[in-house]
């Protein structure tokens, strides 16, 4: 346990225990006077005993100290901005901007893949997400699956993405281009709009439901799904993958 709260401040103490137990943080309870043991690198102090301490590392428990706390536990620095940013796509790419840094990048599994951006949000609390304005229905898909944790009223921070995907040497590696993407998207400026107003999806067009057919067929190698299916999928409703397999169900009892 490298944590111990020293207070005799009963609302104090609740503060900081309700919010190591929320992030899942082990700690020891201690009273000013009790030795601090061995394993402790940092201590939760109230403010009238937090010059009684003497102790290398103090936080004072406040409203957001846990910030603070989660520096420190995890050797990173306070920061002023920090950003987790996204490129969509079929599979998203994900970087962590702090204060014009890179922290940490990733690549996520698809559009509904939201856990690992839940996780950053509590990783580093009062972080802003930025989210590229391309790729339309990977867009939707992901905003949707956030939408049910995060609320419609939730609000980010939309990036003209043009000309944020790089080119990578001589080669289309994807994954390193989305992951650039992604930065590059947490270096920009946007403007803020909630999720609910990015969700008001026209109709799709004749032209878009054709181009998702065909892509379809080019995925599956062989099965083109439906125009209905390919209008929910261009509504952001389910995916490609899902349509697909939707596709094959309804083939395989037509034969039956």
């Amino acid at each position: 346990m490298r944590v111990a709260v020293i207070t005799r401040d009963a609302r104090a103490y609740y503060q900081a225990v309700k919010t190591l137990k929320k992030y899942g943080i082990s700690f020891h309870s201690l009273m000013p006077g009790d030795k601090i043991p061995f394993d402790v690198e940092v201590v939760l102090v109230d403010e009238s005993t937090f010059k009684q301490i003497d102790f290398p590392v103090k936080i004072l428990i406040k409203e957001d100290f846990i910030d603070e706390l989660l520096a420190v536990l995890e050797g990173r620095e306070r920061f002023n901005k920090v950003y987790i940013a996204i490129d969509p796509g079929e599979r998203p790419g994900l970087s962590v901007i702090a204060d014009n840094r890179v922290l940490e990048v990733r690549r996520l599994k698809g559009p509904k893949d939201v856990e690992p951006i839940l996780e950053l949000l509590e990783k580093y609390p009062g972080a802003r997400i930025k989210i590229g304005h391309g790729a339309k229905r990977q867009r939707v898909l992901m905003l949707k699956a956030l939408g049910q944790y995060l609320g419609y009223d939730y609000r980010l921070i939309l990036v003209n993405e043009s000309r944020t995907t790089p080119r990578v040497g001589d080669t289309e590696s994807k994954g390193v281009q989305d992951i650039v993407a992604s930065i590059n998207i947490g270096l920009r400026h946007g403007r803020e709009v909630s999720i609910r107003e990015l969700l008001d999806l026209k109709e799709p067009t004749k032209r878009e439901i054709d181009d998702i057919k065909r892509r379809s067929r080019e995925l599956s190698g062989n099965i083109t799904i439906s125009s209905d299916l390919a209008r929910e999928v261009a509504l952001g409703n389910i995916t490609l993958e899902e349509a697909l397999e939707r596709q094959r169900r309804k083939s395989k009892l037509g034969r039956q």
